[in-house]
């Protein structure tokens, strides 16, 4: 049968059509992981969503949702797992532990490192790890291995002689415990989150700690389990808008709820940006600096006008018991495609909060937009390691991740 004949929406084309896209934008650059997209079905992985929607490069297939609606599982976008592979720098009869399952991307896995390889991915849902263990056997990768548990403590069972060749990380986590897993020359790609930001790392060993290098603006479904994250998240405006804390005093959910249509403080920094440029460390910046920093959340499907937060999601914010200050925008006036920072505080606080992320905006604009952006290392939480003469470390319960940005 002539390609001309195959309907255009079908599996083969559109796993065809999103190869090409991934290779076109840079995620896919190696013919190992670019020969595993183009043969594993994803759409067998997502019978939940149409064929073309499984196969959209830029898109999350939602599997299961929690009570609030939330997603509890999901199938990343192929764009962020091909990154995520490539980053890997999986070979043949590699070694190599998924946390957090689904599937498809063990799936691509066991295509990458062949029938000599080892593939064992953990998930502490059993709906997970059933639809993976069913999925994988349909498909033809049953020899991965599908392990149902907390990966916090089940990882270790599994482990290979010598370690894994490599630890991926498919769900937000707030903690590093595997590296003991790792061998020698191993890699771990991990969506960890500090101080409710999150970045893809990848890890690799430098003596007595890990290098964290490329560090990947992204989001993930969270963990569950003993490693969940700490965050608190008061849920205002009945479900419309959401905070997001990690540290800090318990938070006062109907008193921020009162704040956020009580009087409110507004202020324009002056700052711009254009509406493709990129200020994603203007969030570590105040993470460094100011320990009331986390994030503000709108619900797209219960947009009221009530707020005008600069993103939906990651929106920085400044946060206490009682009140808040979250980043907002509004067009540039006399420009085409520019847009201006500005805040707005709410509650007993807001208007100090809005002065303080007002002056944030502003020093980071005059000071730091313009630098390389901080490194980062991962550390034992026992060691003992030197605060950083510009940064911050962030503290947990298995290691301690040291931020640290350049002098000048």
């Amino acid at each position: 049968m002539t390609t001309d004949l195959v309907p255009s929406d079908s599996p083969d084309r559109l796993r065809a059509s999103m190869v090409s896209e991934l290779r076109r934008g840079g995620w896919i650059r190696s013919p190992a992981v670019e020969s595993a997209f183009a043969k594993v079905p994803r759409d067998r992985f997502a019978p939940e969503s149409p064929p073309r929607a499984a196969y959209a490069a830029n898109d999350v297939v939602i599997t299961k949702r929690g009570p609030n609606g939330r997603a509890t599982s999901s199938i990343s976008a192929p764009w962020l797992q091909a990154d995520m592979l490539e980053a890997a720098e999986l070979r043949l009869g590699a070694k190599v532990l998924e946390i957090g399952s689904g599937g498809y991307n063990a799936a691509l896995i066991a295509e990458i490192v062949g029938p000599g390889g080892l593939v064992v991915t953990v998930d502490i849902d059993p709906f997970v790890t059933e639809r993976a263990s069913r999925f994988l056997a349909q498909t033809g990768y049953g020899r991965v291995k599908v392990v149902l548990g907390d990966a916090e403590h089940v990882a270790d069972q599994h482990a290979p002689d010598g370690g894994f060749d490599a630890v991926i990380v498919t769900v937000g986590v707030w903690d590093v415990p595997w590296g003991h897993l790792l061998a020698p020359d191993g890699r771990m790609i991990v969506p960890l989150r500090f101080s409710t930001i999150s970045r893809s790392f990848t890890f690799v060993r430098d003596g007595g700690h890990f290098l964290g290098l490329d560090p990947e603006v992204c989001g993930f479904v969270p963990c569950q389990g003993a490693g969940k994250l700490p965050d608190q998240e008061p849920v205002l405006a009945g479900g419309a808008v959401r905070l997001t804390l990690e540290t800090g005093p318990a938070l006062d959910t109907d008193a921020l709820d009162r704040a956020l249509t009580g009087d409110r403080t507004e202020l324009w920094t002056g700052v711009t940006v254009g509406g493709e440029e990129p200020f994603d460390s203007l969030h570590l910046r105040i993470a460094t600096v100011d320990d009331r920093f986390g994030m503000f959340w709108q619900d797209p499907d219960r947009d009221t006008g009530l707020v005008q937060p600069a993103m939906r999601w990651y929106c920085p914010a400044l946060i206490t018991r009682d009140s808040f200050a979250y980043l907002t925008i509004r067009r540039q006036r006399g420009t085409e495609g520019r847009w201006e920072f500005g805040v707005s505080g709410h509650g007993r606080d807001g208007a100090e909060l809005a002065h303080r992320l007002h002056d944030h905006v502003c020093t980071w604009d005059r000071a730091w937009r313009d630098r390389p952006e901080p490194t980062f290392t991962l550390h034992p939480a026992d060691a003992d390691v030197p605060a950083p003469a510009i940064g911050r470390i962030f503290r947990k319960r298995h290691t301690q991740l040291v931020m640290s940005w350049p002098d000048t």
